[in-house]
């Protein structure tokens, strides 16, 4: 499936806004760093310490819907979409070249869109969010979006992905987490501990 010349014109100058205009020393050495799954081992380690502590009985079905969560929002996005669109990224794409910075030591050989990083974060924020908000109450959960929103702005800040690319990835891990944590929470309610 192509994308439409107009969309791929707009996304390409959003690219450049991001990639080149708002380069600058500091987000350089920062930014890279977002987009590292080590750099994020300690939110899951805080995650499964906090589910094993807080939740009980239900904390180990808590940890598999997480897992589960992850694991379908990366299928879907790395084998459906993936291969439907078959987009280049920005930094394999000839006609981008001039307009990139790369900034990361290789430019991965898959396909763009949708970014399964910004999907897969995406899908963990939501599930967590929905799971947790009852017990917990959403205004103490709304860090997770901007957790997820910083991976997937590094992911076009590091010149990998267009920003359509992980805005969809964003929808569909959404979408993704919010179907998967409303099927816990009709199951297995966090709100009714015991």
């Amino acid at each position: 499936m192509q994308f439409p010349e107009k969309i791929q014109a707009i996304d390409a100058s959003l690219f450049q806004i991001v990639n080149r205009d708002l380069a600058n020393t500091w987000f350089d050495k920062i930014v890279p760093w977002f987009r590292y799954q080590q750099t994020w081992y300690p939110l899951y380690v805080f995650l499964l310490v906090f589910a094993l502590m807080n939740l009980g009985k239900k904390a180990w079905w808590w940890i598999a819907g997480f897992v589960i969560t992850v694991s379908a929002s990366d299928s879907i996005n790395s084998r459906l979409i993936k291969s439907l669109f078959q987009r280049p990224r920005p930094c394999n794409d000839p006609d981008m070249l001039p307009y990139l910075t790369l900034r990361v030591t290789h430019c991965s050989g898959g396909y763009s869109f949708t970014s399964t990083h910004a999907a897969n974060h995406f899908a963990m924020a939501m599930f967590v969010f929905v799971t947790l908000a009852p017990m917990y109450g959403k205004k103490y959960l709304w860090w997770l979006f901007v957790w997820a929103a910083c991976v997937a702005f590094a992911q076009v800040y590091v010149g990998v992905h267009y920003p359509f690319d992980v805005t969809g990835g964003a929808l569909v891990g959404m979408s993704i987490g919010a179907v998967t944590g409303y099927f816990f929470n009709r199951k297995l309610p966090l709100a009714t501990l015991s």
